[in-house]
């Protein structure tokens, strides 16, 4: 995949994941708890993998599947289940705006972070770009989340 369709598929995710938060607040809304929302969300993807790891790999799909599995490798899972809870909860409780601005602004920092801890001795002055930009981000963010509507 080259480089401009990958900026097309995160454009794309992007506001994917608008129309999906929306969705899963007015699930929420219909339900009495969160938690049927964040089931319906993560049955349809297990669905939907199943299915494409058994038309792809058949059954020894299942069986690497299960040799992967170790404490670990359940982390990612719960990590991102707590993303969509974390989500949810911000679309309905501070808004749309709000809850992408904290979550970009978080993620390029931790980004940022990740990303000097695997380099090899990555001059400061190099840092000076990217730093002003996530200083940038957190005070766009900070606006957006201050906004009075």
């Amino acid at each position: 995949m080259n480089q401009s369709l990958t900026l097309a598929f995160l454009i794309a995710a992007g506001f994917g994941l608008v129309i999906q938060n929306t969705l899963m607040v007015r699930i929420t809304q219909n339900a009495s708890t969160i938690l049927i929302a964040m089931l319906l969300n993560s049955l349809v993807g297990i669905v939907l993998f199943v299915s494409i790891l058994w038309i792809k790999h058949g059954a020894g799909g299942f069986h690497e599947l299960a040799a992967s599995v170790k404490w670990w490798t359940l982390i990612p899972g719960l990590l991102g289940s707590f993303f969509v809870f974390a989500s949810i909860s911000g679309y309905q409780y501070v808004g749309a705006a709000t809850t992408i601005a904290m979550l970009v602004a978080s993620q390029l920092i931790g980004g940022l972070v990740m990303d000097v801890m695997r380099s090899q001795g990555i001059p400061w002055r190099a840092l000076v770009g990217p730093v002003c930009g996530a200083v940038m981000l957190v005070a766009g963010a900070w606006l957006v989340a201050r906004r009075q509507f």
